[in-house]
């Protein structure tokens, strides 16, 4: 199995990509790896590491595409971008599974969908991370960003991608599917959530009405449905909650003495609590929706969460998770979701 990374997207590029790379490439001797980047730098950073290089191939590409950065101008002027370099490599190499990038969120999706596309029947991509539970389970939560307006028909296959992944993917038989909203009540929310509710019940799928933003983590529910805009609101405002939850918690704790003794005694579970919430396991978000498997991994993420997010996608590169949703949108006759749409 080959697969593609833009070695030089991310916060920690491209040191912690390549720790990561090294480390697949150990665990895996049929494991085959792109890095796309600066050759001299990659190469610098690998020197003396005893890799097999027969199963690590490096693509010079000289440029970076920063967050900043209008993302399609970026992708239409970049060409000799780290990003745009391996999403050329993915669409003409046949024998690339998919692609791994840390870098520019909107770059990323622009340059999958222009240059890539989409699955046939697919309206638009979903950015879809999966999120650990105090259960100590993992929930989905699509879309998170790509797309800021939606229409009820994108809701709608937003919900059937994502049970697919958590069935296909992570196992879970009969996924539980909610629909982000103000309240659980049927008659709650604004026009979207309203006319998207009946058409996701008429889905093949464990559609269980409406959740509220605070049962995001709680393990009630598999997959979780919503615009980019409000999916990337719940999403950055529940990962800074908990990062300030940390702060106060470990601040309390070295505050007095007192208080440092009681944290030894708690350090055990305290720590398997924590354990829980530990997403560098859980990998990337995918794009569900591409025609071709891409991942992007989180912006800060470190070798850890990068080996993972390599794990997730020879995961999903043995599952045919895009041939499955193609088959599956082949079976439903979405004219009456156009209709809700006034299309």
């Amino acid at each position: 199995m080959k697969i593609i990374i833009d070695a030089f997207g991310g916060d920690n590029a491209p040191t912690e990509v390549i720790k990561a790379t090294l480390l697949a490439l150990f665990s895996d001797k049929d494991l085959e790896i792109v890095l796309v980047g600066k050759e001299e730098e990659i190469k610098a950073e690998l020197k003396g590491k005893g890799y097999d290089e027969k199963r690590l191939q490096i693509v010079n590409a000289t440029e970076i595409i920063d967050c900043n950065e209008a993302p399609v101008e970026a992708i239409r002027t970049k060409k000799d971008s780290s990003l745009v370099v391996a999403i050329e490599k993915l669409k003409q190499d046949n024998q690339i599974v998919g692609l791994i990038s840390a870098g520019s969120t909107g770059a990323l999706l622009s340059g999958a969908v222009l240059k890539i596309g989409r699955i046939k029947g697919v309206n638009r991509p979903a950015l879809a991370p999966i999120l650990p539970t105090q259960t100590g389970g993992s929930v989905m939560l699509t879309d998170c960003g790509a797309n800021m307006d939606c229409k009820p028909i994108n809701l709608a296959q937003f919900a059937l991608m994502g049970s697919l992944y958590m069935e296909k993917i992570m196992g879970i038989q009969n996924p539980k599917v909610a629909l982000l909203n103000v309240g659980v009540e049927d008659a709650k929310g604004n026009e979207l959530v309203k006319q998207a509710l009946p058409l996701l019940k008429k889905l093949p799928i464990n559609f269980v009405g409406n959740m509220e933003a605070c049962d995001l983590l709680s393990g009630k529910y598999d997959v979780v449905v919503s615009d980019g805009f409000s999916g990337n609101v719940l999403l950055k405002g529940t990962e800074g909650a908990i990062k300030i939850l940390m702060k106060l918690v470990k601040g309390s704790i070295k505050s007095s003495f007192t208080s440092k003794i009681g944290g030894l005694l708690i350090k055990k579970p305290l720590k398997n609590t924590l354990k829980k919430f530990d997403q560098s396991k859980l990998g990337g978000s995918p794009f569900l929706g591409v025609k071709q498997l891409v991942v992007k991994a989180h912006g800060s993420s470190k070798a850890a969460e990068f080996y993972s997010t390599i794990q997730q996608l020879k995961k999903l590169a043995s599952s045919n998770i895009n041939q499955t949703i193609e088959q599956e949108l082949e079976k439903i006759d979405f004219t009456e979701f156009e209709v809700v749409n006034g299309n």
